[in-house]
């Protein structure tokens, strides 16, 4: 398994080892040991999967204290640009994003810490996606960013007039109006 920091580097990607025969393949896609002894120390509450088509896009999301989540995220089948933008006012990244292709071809994988939203547009056909939670989904602490705010800059790959989107999805606030964490308290901000 490899892990790599990203250009936000509390943001890793996870490169696991795949082992390939005539039956098939098997890698883990969770060692605790492992991702341990590479910073990534999580308890796993919450595993979650969902299926989309092409032009779907999902967020972006984030819980609010006290149900933040920490999220490890992959793609069984499909492709998606996957995206998280660090919400934590006062980090040295803060307002950036990390933009990263997970498919079922490649097997990445991306650990996402609480301070983050997240969201992913898929690229292929269809996309069967798989996401650990380090806490369980709250509807009353759910927020969203716009996905399309001018000042976070994120090129989603696919076409403005190809996105399909949830109700909530079109209604999210900019980034400059939505609900912060802080970086040195490790809390949301009002």
């Amino acid at each position: 398994m490899n892990i790599t920091a990203t250009d936000i580097p509390d943001i890793k990607i996870i490169e696991p080892t795949v082992f390939g025969d005539a039956r098939g393949y098997f890698f883990e896609s969770w060692n605790e040991k492992a991702f341990e002894e590479q910073g990534i120390c999580c308890r796993w509450r919450q595993d979650n999967e969902s299926k989309s088509r092409f032009g779907v896009l999902r967020g972006l999301h984030y819980q609010a204290a006290p149900y933040a989540q920490a999220k490890l995220v992959r793609v069984i089948s499909g492709a998606v640009l996957d995206v998280a933008v660090d919400i934590r006012k006062g980090s040295p990244t803060f307002g950036q994003h990390v933009a990263i292709e997970l498919s079922g071809e490649n097997k990445r994988q991306l650990f996402i810490p609480r301070g983050f939203a997240h969201g992913f547009a898929v690229l292929s056909q269809e996309v069967i996606f798989a996401y650990k939670c380090d806490n369980i989904y709250m509807p009353s602490h759910e927020r969203g960013i716009a996905f399309d705010d001018p000042a976070l800059g994120i090129d989603w790959k696919v076409g403005t007039d190809q996105f399909i989107l949830s109700p909530k999805d079109t209604k999210n606030p900019l980034f400059n109006e939505a609900e912060l964490f802080d970086f040195e308290n490790k809390e949301y901000l009002q």
